[in-house]
């Protein structure tokens, strides 16, 4: 028996809703994309995500064009497809304004490998400098912040994670959330984190790999 696959829009839409309730997209912010064999999907502009329907998911061809009129996307579609552009491992894209690493975002502060479950991010996680919000400057800093990542944060803005998978980029956007929460918490009582060497996250990687937690290659 097979399973028939979900409509990139209708993922898309129920993607936004599961993170919107979760409190890291509240009402309009952030946005999500999928890739698509004729470009990519993204959500679009001043919907929230409680009245988000499918067939207002906006449709990109692989140049960065909407191909449908009436609908305005995400002010982030050149970023957006401009990691599409240059991650060709990258099928689908987060973007959340999360509490807690959009706090660190905010004092512009790197994520440490404090922690294992950090090697889903792919280790350390970076901070991007500033840039204007809709910008091919914030789309130039995330693809830098990126490199080698599934996951950056933004300069006083938010958080962009990246994986083969709605699903999966949605799961590292949330361990992302988390771990901030964790720094946060340490740096607020004064600890000093234990950070993780090379190797020692180079071994997580490989285990997670095993245990299918990261797609090969990714």
């Amino acid at each position: 028996m097979t399973t028939k696959k979900l409509d990139p829009r209708a993922e898309i839409v129920a993607v936004a809703r599961e993170l919107d309730t979760a409190g890291l997209m509240p009402n309009k912010s952030g946005n999500l994309s999928c890739r698509t064999a004729g470009g990519f999907v993204i959500t679009p502009s001043g919907i929230p995500y409680s009245a988000l329907a499918p067939e207002q998911i906006v449709k990109f061809d692989e140049q960065g064009t909407p191909v449908q009129a009436g609908l305005r996307p995400s002010s982030e579609w050149r970023m957006h497809a401009a990691i599409y552009a240059c991650r060709p491992d990258v099928s689908a894209i987060v973007h959340t304004h999360s509490p807690s690493a959009t706090a660190l975002a905010c004092a512009g502060l790197d994520i440490p490998a404090f922690h294992y479950m950090i090697a889903l991010a792919g280790g350390a996680i970076r901070c991007a400098p500033y840039a204007t919000f809709g910008t091919a400057e914030i789309a130039a800093g995330a693809i830098a912040a990126l490199e080698g990542r599934r996951a950056a944060l933004l300069a006083n803005h938010g958080v962009v994670a990246v994986g083969p998978s709605l699903a999966a980029a949605q799961a590292v956007a949330i361990e992302v959330e988390n771990l901030a929460a964790q720094y946060l918490a340490l740096r607020a009582a004064g600890l000093e984190p234990h950070v993780l060497d090379d190797s020692e996250l180079a071994r997580v990687i490989d285990k997670f790999t095993d245990y299918g937690r990261i797609a090969p290659g990714h």
